[in-house]
């Protein structure tokens, strides 16, 4: 058990070193891009990138989780290979219809869309990123079932170097535009697949085999609603926020969900790890002792890590311009809700054991139905607290429905009660120590907040569970 601890947290480790160097490779080259292109001539690149990860949801068509089920359940090596370049095929032909779809419609919008003139061939430039990184991908996705996590790492940070770095060449010294980017986007993304050539060539295929087809659609499709589902939540409360308010009020959501993003540090690293170690722990015996430890701990190193946001984003948040540090109030609850969407993925085990993907896309297809009804009803009294407040219901009633189904179809031994008490208390701790700075109280109101949550540890016994085993199953 300490041994797949230990390749869980090892790996974790390292994708979260990755994430971290990525994302301040990011945070760098932003305000070099706003300082090379004024705000209207950069606007583009963020509806390219909103259209981009929409159109990968497309692609992917739910076969990431799909391959990541049957490369751990199928134990001969060629057969996982066909697996794989059926899933290559399948993606490269979505970005080849999605190409067609774009040459076909896109005269009609792009323009007006994108607000440039030359709209259409900015869709084109992001269909090639999208081809390239497709590839790309796929790849990196079957090293790290392989857990050749150093491999991924350094070839992920290395793509965002060049991203980075090409796009500041092309900005500067050749297109001074958005093209610009783009064009850094798509070299780097053909140097990286050069790169990747000598595992590449073995998954490459232009054929389809009819069975693992179905299987990879009929476990996959499932999950393109909960996909798109995602996309809807994560982007539809600034389009409210946009129309019913003001374009400040925008900047300071924006703002305030990037800081938000921060937890995705810790979390992300997880995330790519999870997958491949749960899959591969299916069959071990023992396996649901060990995946209600992981649960619990990745819980209180979530719900502590809010609570340290909420704590300390007054101070975090002056590295911005005054305009914009009002925004620090509603950085922590959004954190909350983003590691909500990252926890689902935790505490869904049996959903994916069981091959019961639809359950996923119903729990997502209900929460965007549910934030988008209660951003058009809080947005015009509450303004971003509405926002904030539709973001977390959300995901909230998602992941509790998540939770008991997948509990059902394969049951893990812990504590639904212990598990909410301490997310709870988080919460009301973060709602506190928000109020309280706002309102200029007594910081002892903060060190009170933190005495409540670590009192709750302690009445619930969370310690007595990860230590303890259970010599029993339930169901």
């Amino acid at each position: 058990m300490f041994q797949n601890l230990k390749r869980l947290g090892g790996d974790s480790l390292l994708y979260a070193l990755m994430n971290v160097g990525t994302k301040v490779i990011a945070f760098i080259m932003f305000p070099i891009y706003t300082y090379l292109l004024t705000l209207d001539e950069y606007a583009p690149v963020e509806l390219i990138d909103r259209w981009t990860s929409m159109l990968t949801f497309l692609v992917i068509l739910g076969t990431d989780s799909a391959l990541a089920f049957y490369y751990f359940e199928k134990k001969d090596k060629e057969e996982r290979r066909s697996y794989i370049r059926n899933v290559m095929s399948i993606r490269l032909f979505m970005v080849l219809c999605l190409l067609l779809v774009t040459a076909i419609i896109g005269p009609f919008f792009a323009d007006s869309l994108l607000k440039s003139e030359h709209g259409l061939y900015l869709l084109y430039l992001s269909i090639a990123i999208l081809f390239f990184d497709t590839i790309a991908a796929l790849v990196l996705t079957v090293l790290r079932y392989e857990f050749k996590t150093l491999k991924v790492v350094i070839i992920t940070v290395l793509k965002m170097l060049l991203v980075a770095i090409l796009s500041y060449l092309f900005l500067k010294f050749f297109v001074r535009s958005v093209e610009g980017i783009l064009y850094g986007r798509i070299i780097s993304g053909i140097l990286i697949v050069l790169l990747l050539v000598k595992p590449l060539v073995k998954f490459i295929s232009f054929k389809f085999d009819r069975n693992i087809l179905n299987d990879l659609l009929k476990y996959g499709l499932p999950l393109v609603p909960a996909s798109l589902a995602f996309w809807v939540i994560l982007n539809s409360s600034t389009f409210f926020l946009g129309y019913m308010k003001t374009s400040a009020e925008v900047s300071l959501y924006g703002a305030a969900a990037k800081f938000a993003t921060l937890i995705t540090l810790v979390t992300s690293g997880i995330q790519m790890a999870w997958r491949p170690y749960s899959m591969s722990l299916k069959d071990k015996p023992n396996n649901k002792e060990m995946f209600s430890k992981v649960y619990l701990i990745i819980l209180l190193m979530g719900t502590t890590g809010v609570l340290i946001v909420a704590t300390i984003m007054p101070y975090v948040i002056l590295l911005l311009e005054a305009s914009y540090r009002s925004s620090y109030q509603y950085v922590a609850l959004l954190s909350a809700a983003t590691f909500l969407n990252f926890y689902y993925l935790i505490i869904s085990v049996g959903i994916f054991f069981m091959k019961k993907t639809k359950i996923i896309s119903y729990a997502f297809a209900g929460a965007a139905v549910i934030n988008v009804i209660l951003n058009i009803i809080l947005i015009p009294s509450y303004s971003i607290w509405g926002v904030v407040a539709s973001y977390l219901i959300s995901y909230l009633a998602a992941i509790i429905y998540i939770f008991v189904k997948s509990q059902k179809l394969y049951y893990i031994p812990v504590s639904l009660w212990k598990m909410s008490a301490l997310f709870f208390v988080m919460l009301a701790g973060t709602i506190g120590i928000v109020y309280v700075q706002e309102h200029a109280l007594s910081p002892l109101y903060i060190v009170l907040a933190w005495v409540v949550y670590v009192a709750t540890v302690g009445i619930t016994r969370v310690d007595k569970d990860l230590r303890g085993t259970r010599n029993h199953e339930t169901n």
